[in-house]
């Protein structure tokens, strides 16, 4: 637990750290506070919980989780597509309104700049709410200036949302919950009619107006919800005035996103990592794997890098889970512990992320492994502070996804 805590501090100072809508909540519950992506966020709140009865709480009843850090902004104008279709290798123009996917931000030799949500909703020519990483928001919003500057700049708004804090509810009860705020009066306020990577406006009993996608980052049916700053709070509270409902830290939603295999920059993706070695190989749609699409002639960034991969299986290391084998008490595998052959001797790939299942009670993880060795089954070892444990290469994701599809 102490390695995990370590991870989410960072060198960031009290004088430029920044506080969120909900700060003084956290304050107020007891929340142990650590500086992670500029920012002041809940570790986990241990007058409440300790980490494994979050995680439960989250994947047995409904956990709230403040995550007001990451990054909202909204592209707009007659050549978005023409920008997406180059920064992506999604393609969003078959996207209907009001459905959103996950989806990469390419640099010029297919690496990842970051992993965002990317939402098509009504608007100025055509129009997507995007939700991308707190840790990468000033290279997320340089990178997508310059690549504006390379097409028609003046049919292209860029615009950063700052008055809206983001709070995302999940767990089998989060619908529930969620439910017995929203104003069922009306026709269109009916969570029921809101399935997996659909987002929607709301109005609430007390007349709050809230966004919601219905998805999330821990596998189980929830919401990601967007509010005005200066409603946040009153929200928040009215959700945490159920009994199901708890507040939840970045230690559990870390934990839980690694069970539901899901990827974290800086860890699983980087800017030297394409879409195919981080086996997201669905984000590349099949409109998009030809060299000129019925859409646009702009092919996406490092588009024959990724499609040689695709196509030639040219890539040299992929990303796969693990799990150990041996049940019994033993420390987890961290970032850049190293994994090696049944030899103990031959290293054949690295550990990304690592932590202890609460779900499944033994530890679990991501990698990287060389070509060769990935296939599901196998079994390796991986080093911890100078040992050995045996682990089995597993399909992700480790526990059973909830999503709400309808």
């Amino acid at each position: 637990m102490l390695r995990t805590i370590k991870r989410f501090n960072s060198t960031v100072t009290s004088q430029n750290i920044k506080k969120t809508a909900l700060f003084n909540l956290h304050e107020e519950l007891g929340a142990k506070m650590v500086p992670f992506a500029g920012y002041s966020m809940p570790l986990l709140y241990p007058t409440l919980q300790n980490h494994v009865e979050s995680h439960h709480w989250v994947r047995q009843k409904a956990g709230l989780f403040d995550v007001s850090h990451m990054l909202q902004s909204k592209i707009s104008g007659d050549e978005t597509l023409s920008l997406l279709n180059k920064v992506t290798p999604t393609d969003f123009s078959l996207m209907p309104m009001y459905n959103g996917s996950l989806s990469v931000l390419l640099n010029s030799n297919g690496g990842i700049i970051d992993d965002l949500i990317i939402i098509r909703e009504p608007g100025e020519g055509d129009c997507f709410h995007v939700v991308s990483n707190a840790a990468r928001s000033k290279e997320v919003t340089t990178f997508l200036n310059e690549e504006i500057k390379t097409l028609n700049e003046s049919k292209i708004n860029f615009k950063i949302i700052n008055d809206e804090a983001l709070l995302a509810l999940q767990g089998p009860m989060a619908a529930e919950s969620l439910n017995k705020l929203v104003d069922s009066s009306g026709s269109k306020n009916d969570l029921k009619e809101l399935f997996f990577g659909q987002r929607k406006e709301f109005i609430l009993k007390n007349g709050i107006i809230v966004n919601v996608m219905r998805g999330g980052y821990t596998g189980e049916d929830g919401f990601e919800i967007a509010v005005k700053n200066n409603d946040a709070l009153a929200f928040a509270k009215l959700l945490l005035s159920d009994s199901n409902v708890k507040p939840i830290g970045l230690a559990a939603r870390d934990s839980l996103r690694l069970e539901a295999g899901m990827c974290l920059y800086g860890n699983e993706l980087d800017m030297t990592t394409t879409p195919v070695e981080a086996n997201l190989n669905w984000l590349i749609s099949k409109t998009r794997r030809v060299a000129t699409d019925n859409n646009s002639s702009i092919q996406f960034n490092g588009f024959s890098t990724i499609m040689d991969q695709l196509n030639n299986k040219s890539w040299t290391r992929r990303r796969i889970g693990f799990q150990y084998i041996d049940s019994k008490p033993s420390p987890a595998a961290r970032h850049n512990d190293k994994i090696f052959n049944q030899d103990k001797t031959t290293e054949i790939g690295i550990v990304t992320s690592g932590s202890i299942s609460p779900t499944l009670n033994t530890n679990i993880g991501q990698g990287y492994l060389k070509k060769g060795y990935t296939k599901t089954g196998n079994q390796y070892f991986v080093q911890v502070r100078k040992k050995f444990y045996p682990i089995e290469i597993k399909k992700m994701p480790f526990v059973p996804s909830h999503y709400y599809k309808g």
